[in-house]
């Protein structure tokens, strides 16, 4: 008589070579062609746009771009194929719209503190889905959520729409954000004591270099693509210490160290110059704000190939808001009116001196599906709009590290496009009104709000 080790293997062995052979038996798929007409084509942003544009996705992927508006000869697949056609001959048409900086499970208003004491991580998960939702209408077909209070929603509406079971935009998700004790980014501050359990590096909350490792460890573990650290305090946080460096040099290193380590990048939330600076020689890949960066913080971009995602539309939403009573925090209020006006000239002397700037906008604080708004206070601050629509689609692809799959609509890359009804190359905010939406060579039905 067998093991029972064998018989285990045996009965392994049985299964797999049926399941072969029921795989090799069945029939052929049909391949899945969209046909996009396109009366005008940016394919990628920075070269020429043309006109009468063909763009042919097969399952998924572009298969070819096409001059003129004749679509492929289909006759010769092996199984007849399903075609989808997508008319924009009346259209704009460009990369779909990538946001680096947003926050999907939260949208800041002045009920958001009691939301978070008594909403349940499912409601909060359902509310998730149609901000999701709101991001792929608006244009967006990929974003990164950088840092929720519920990490393991985010990571699994993330999936949940990879999966298909969910429609959004591609995610790639931080979970929790990194934070001292008491700092921006832990929630528990501004409540009474004994209302929450003890914080811990599980939940993103690291003192020292041996926590802030296993912090980065954890979240890697639970299935983050991307760290985010909160080098600086900031505005929008319960704590009263201002928006200096919160992390020091040697607990900012062990955050980037382990997380490059184990192949994730680094994005730092900072509002001061020092953490900005400091963050920055550790070796973050990206600096959220960078509100009051100096010369010193401008080498250190170019030097160490660093990029910049400047939030405008926070700022700005932030200054409005600042001016509602009791919409904030009082603390939270003197920051918005500090950081408000310094906003537009950081961006501009990040811009003038040749930084890298990648498209984020730090929805959540502004609300979802407004993102495009971000593009001509971009334009305000002396990008042209051309530039404007490179940071949010070649050069956020490149800090995302997509830059071989999205960014752009050339051959190979994924089926991701989206159309407006004016040249966004003269008219940025054009962005702000979506038409047509195309994500991994699907069509998005466009939403009814109420």
């Amino acid at each position: 008589m067998l093991p029972k080790h064998a018989l285990l293997l045996t009965a392994f062995a049985t299964f797999f070579a049926a399941a072969s052979l029921a795989t090799d038996d069945a029939p052929a798929k049909p391949n899945h062609y969209t046909i996009v007409r396109c009366g005008t084509l940016l394919a990628v942003p920075g070269q020429p746009a043309k006109s009468k544009q063909t763009v042919v996705i097969k399952n998924g992927i572009i298969e070819s771009v096409r001059d003129g508006l004749e679509g492929p000869d289909l006759k010769n697949e092996a199984v007849t194929p399903i075609i989808e056609e997508v008319d924009l001959r009346d259209k704009f048409v460009l990369p779909g719209l990538i946001d680096c900086h947003v926050h999907l499970t939260m949208e800041f208003d002045a009920a958001l503190r009691m939301r978070d004491l008594v909403e349940s991580d499912g409601f909060t998960a359902l509310r998730a889905t149609t901000y999701a939702r709101r991001n792929l209408d608006a244009g967006f077909t990929t974003v990164r959520d950088l840092g929720s209070g519920r990490a393991q929603v985010i990571l699994d509406l993330r999936d949940a729409i990879k999966a298909g079971f969910v429609v959004g935009p591609r995610v790639v998700a931080a979970g929790h954000a990194i934070s001292i004790t008491g700092g921006h980014g832990d929630g528990t501050t501004g409540f009474r004591e004994g209302l929450f359990l003890p914080s811990t590096p599980e939940g993103g909350i690291a003192d020292g270099p041996d926590e802030c490792r296993k912090a980065v460890r954890n979240q890697i573990k639970l299935g983050a693509d991307v760290i985010k650290v909160t080098a600086t305090g900031g505005v929008l946080s319960a704590a009263k210490a201002g928006l200096a460096q919160q992390y020091f040099d040697d607990e900012l290193d062990a955050i980037v160290t382990t997380a490059h380590s184990l192949q994730r990048k680094v994005a730092a939330h900072a509002h001061g110059v020092d953490g900005i600076n400091a963050a920055i020689r550790a070796g973050v890949d990206s600096v959220e704000h960078g509100t009051y960066l100096d010369d010193d913080s401008i080498a250190l971009f170019k030097g160490r190939n660093c990029y910049h995602v400047p939030t405008l539309l926070a700022s700005a939403t932030v200054a409005a808001n600042a001016e509602v009573p009791g919409f904030y925090l009082p603390q939270v209020a003197e920051k918005a009116r500090l950081v408000a006006p310094k906003s537009i000239e950081m961006f501009r002397k990040s811009h003038e001196a040749g930084v890298k700037i990648a498209f984020g906008t730090d929805t959540g604080v502004s609300p979802h599906g407004q993102n495009a708004r971000e593009f001509a206070l971009m334009v305000q601050g002396g990008m042209t709009p051309t530039e404007a629509i490179r940071s949010a689609t070649i050069v956020a692809s490149e800090l995302l590290g997509l830059e071989k799959e999205i960014g752009t609509i050339e051959p190979g890359k994924t089926g991701d496009l989206i159309a407006v009804k004016g040249d966004p190359t003269k008219d940025v905010t054009e962005l702000e009104r979506v038409a047509c939406v195309v994500k991994a060579g699907s069509r998005v039905a466009p939403v009814t709000r109420q």
